[in-house]
């Protein structure tokens, strides 16, 4: 028996030594995250990123809210446990934070994941827990269960002081609307690495969602203050986290039917109350209405107006009824030694309804109380300087002439400058004859009393929409080693022209030089137009063949056939009768949109360097005889698309879009770059394929922002008479030379000017975003 036993152990033993010799060799098992593969140190610098980014999804102690699952306790490992880390970073890189996917650097993911080890109970190490060799392979493991503490706790609270280095506390930076910053931590060495820091959405702002959002917010006291909606409510927003502070919305009732352009504004106004320390924001309804709040709360100041509001309708000097007058402001005030200074903006002007309309007067009102001060009237009254450019008491009933673009102010001169649009019908003015001062001039007003200190009128009787669009921007500059004061305007019609701010004498001479005549029945043109001899137009101006198209030769003798069609010459040609088909309208370069826009250009006080953005496009326009019934305007207007060249190409030639830098110490162009790559449209047409073309860049006006160290700038919304332009890139330029420093993807169209800020030791340069399809937004980038 035992003989016998002894065999089989014996059998056993061999079987067991033969399976131990065939078995294969295990692989060398692959680290687990129980071997202290993070510090310490990494958890700690990323405690407020995660609470700032994460923690409204997944709670404050990991264990997940309604919108997010847990990131600790057993499930979780359960789920990870044989998965590598390096899967847990993947996944959480391309799916967070929620809002914006992969916006985060490497580093601060991989901190993320140690946060999240940590949290489970894995032991940290003196190793810093990283994926940048793809080979490394580490899995998750399970932690022992007594190491996850199943205790609450307290929610992250920063309690640490905050700096403000920068504030943005006029709507284009500053009084002088330079939109320059001296900031310069995002600069050439580190632009490539912007990201977005925030995101804040518009969505539900309005009873429809609104597109082209073209706020430029405010910053004062690291918050951020904005107009958002088609209701135009008011917003007060963190600048660090993008959170909502406050709101206010005003219900206009029965007034919204005669708002002329319902949206969101450009922004607000700021003041600031050093006595009693309650500043207020103040802004312009759709509605025209003025409105202050407490900075603090967002709630009406009951002793500014009537508990807080202003009828501006009730201010105006007018015989028609104020209540149904389609007057409004889409831009914000400003707000000049304590006196608020208005102006208006009108529905578009192709074809009124009557020559008789609302006067666009600037007004003054009192910033403490909201009670009026003074009214300017742009369009003279009896007895007033300038009334005699009306012929035939046509100013009697003459309206609009209002300042629709931003205003600016030089609060040490004490004056405010006014970009005045044109009067009455834009590209017909039979029925109010003369040069119509102070229509298309840039006039000069003593902010406390609204008295004229100087104009100069930029186009005598205006009949081709070249109104003043954009804020006059101040700058002190050298010319021939004398310093001036200067204010400089830039124009749809693609001139810059410089006077001395304080005296309104042109820095170089203006020339009035001979213009084409109209041939439409009843206009009285002006024989000459304003042309300053320095700087050369931005942009090009009046037809010739020699701008058509010409990508091959082929195209261009199809372009001028089809210009053929056109009436067309020099700049201030005037839009002829629609009769096909003989003529199919006036060939306008610029046309009625510029040029130069409401975005304007930007000034670098440091170099005195203006950087104009504009748009070259080259449009038909026609005038027609009004409708009978339909009002006692004689001849209405006609706008056409410029994509009527060959293959759908625009007529002129490229660039289609562009930036210019002028030096305004010597009147002379320093270098012009077009706005934005080849679009797809261009580059997609079989005729073109294989010809090499350089950029073209798109139809369309771009916001900029100048900083100590780079010239920052979008491609535009896309969104308003555009033919093909907009874009989502953001370009950061060198500001010698044009050359681009870097690029960053938006998530939509730029549609407002950006601006910038500091607050504890970081720099954000804030944008408005916007597209078909996609509801404007704030978009904060930041290192």
């Amino acid at each position: 028996m035992n003989k016998t036993l002894g065999i089989l152990l014996c059998l056993i033993a061999a079987q067991v030594n033969v399976h131990s010799q065939t078995k294969p060799i295990p692989k060398t098992e692959l680290p687990t995250a129980l071997d202290g593969v993070y510090t310490n140190d990494q958890v700690a610098s990323v405690t407020e990123v995660y609470a700032n980014h994460c923690a409204a999804c997944h709670g404050s102690d990991l264990r997940g809210t309604e919108g997010g699952t847990a990131l600790v306790g057993e499930r979780f490992q359960t789920k990870w446990k044989n998965k590598t880390l390096r899967e847990l970073y993947l996944t959480t890189k391309t799916t967070m934070p929620k809002t914006q996917p992969n916006s985060l650097d490497e580093k601060t993911y991989a901190s993320l994941i140690a946060f999240v080890l940590k949290a489970n109970g894995f032991p940290a190490g003196e190793k810093t827990l990283s994926f940048k060799n793809p080979s490394e392979k580490i899995l998750m493991g399970m932690a022992p269960p007594s190491r996850v503490s199943m205790g609450f706790r307290p929610a992250l609270v920063n309690t640490k002081p905050k700096t403000i280095e920068a504030e943005w506390k006029q709507h284009r930076g500053d009084f002088a609307s330079t939109n320059y910053s001296p900031l310069d931590q995002i600069n050439e060495s580190n632009v490539s690495q912007m990201k977005i820091a925030w995101r804040w959405k518009t969505d539900n702002f309005g009873p429809n969602t609104e597109f082209y959002f073209k706020s430029t917010p405010l910053m004062v006291k690291g918050i951020l203050y904005t107009t958002a909606g088609l209701s135009r409510s008011v917003a007060a927003i963190d600048g660090e986290t993008g959170e909502t502070l406050w709101t206010f919305r005003l219900d206009e009732k029965e007034r919204k039917a005669y708002v002329p352009r319902q949206n969101s504004g450009r922004g607000v106004a700021y003041w600031e109350d050093k006595v009693n320390g309650k500043d207020r924001i103040v802004f312009v309804s759709p509605s025209f209405q003025l409105v202050a709040l407490d900075a603090q709360t967002g709630h009406l100041v009951q002793d500014f107006g009537e508990n807080g509001i202003v009828d501006l309708k009730k201010g105006l000097d007018s015989n028609l009824d104020p209540s149904i007058s389609t007057i409004g402001s889409t831009s914000p005030p400003i707000i000049v030694n304590n006196v608020i200074v208005i102006g208006s903006s009108f529905p578009v002007g192709l074809a009124p309804t009557s020559k008789t309309q609302v006067r666009g007067d600037i007004l003054g009102y009192d910033v403490k109380t909201g009670k009026k001060i003074w009214t300017f009237h742009t369009i003279p009254q009896a007895g007033e300087l300038g009334n005699e450019t009306w012929k035939q008491e046509s100013w009697k009933y003459t309206g609009n002439s209002g300042a629709w673009a931003p205003l600016t102010a030089d609060p040490d001169l004490g004056y405010v400058y006014l970009p005045i649009e044109a009067p009455t019908g834009d590209f017909y003015g039979g029925h109010r004859p003369g040069d119509n001062l102070f229509s298309q001039s840039l006039v000069c007003l003593n902010a406390k009393t609204g008295e004229r200190v100087w104009h100069y009128q930029l186009v005598h009787h205006d009949i081709w929409d070249y109104d003043l669009p954009a804020p006059p921007i101040l700058a002190d500059i050298q010319v021939d080693g004398k310093p001036i004061k200067a204010v400089v305007q830039v124009t749809k019609q693609a001139f810059a022209f410089v006077f001395d701010r304080i005296t309104g004498q042109p820095v170089w001479p203006i020339e009035e030089k001979p213009v084409p005549k109209s041939s439409v029945p009843g206009e009285i043109t002006s024989p000459t137009q304003p042309f300053p001899t320095k700087p050369a137009p931005f942009d090009r101006q009046g037809y010739s063949d020699d701008i058509l198209v010409d990508f091959t030769p082929e195209i261009k003798k199809e372009a001028q056939k089809i210009a053929a069609k056109f009436h067309k010459g020099p700049l201030y040609t005037p839009v002829n009768l629609y009769n096909p088909p003989k003529e199919l309208g006036t060939l306008m370069i610029p046309d009625a949109v510029g040029g130069a826009n409401w975005q304007g250009g930007v000034v670098d006080p440091e170099t005195g360097v203006l950087y104009v953005s504009s748009s070259t496009v080259l449009r038909p326009m026609s005038i027609e005889a009004a409708p009978k019934g339909a009002g006692d305007m004689d001849y209405v207007a006609f706008l056409g698309s410029s994509r009527i060249g060959p293959y759908g190409l625009p007529l002129v030639k490229p660039p289609y879009g562009r930036i210019t830098a002028i030096d305004l110490n010597k009147g002379e162009h320093q270098w012009m770059v077009p706005n934005s790559d080849t679009p797809e449209w261009v580059k997609s047409i079989p005729a073109l394929k294989g010809l090499k073309i350089p950029r073209t860049g798109s139809p369309e006006r771009v916001g900029m922002l100048v900083t100590k160290s780079l010239l920052f700038a979008g491609e535009g919304s896309g969104l308003y008479a555009s033919d093909g332009g907009g874009g989502k890139v953001f370009r950061a330029h060198d500001k010698a030379t044009g050359k681009i420093i870097s690029e960053i993807k938006l998530p939509a169209n730029q549609t407002g000017v950006p601006m910038t800020y500091s607050i504890n030791g970081k720099q954000y340069i804030v944008v408005a975003v916007g597209a078909v399809g996609h509801p404007g937004e704030l978009v904060a980038l930041s290192l």
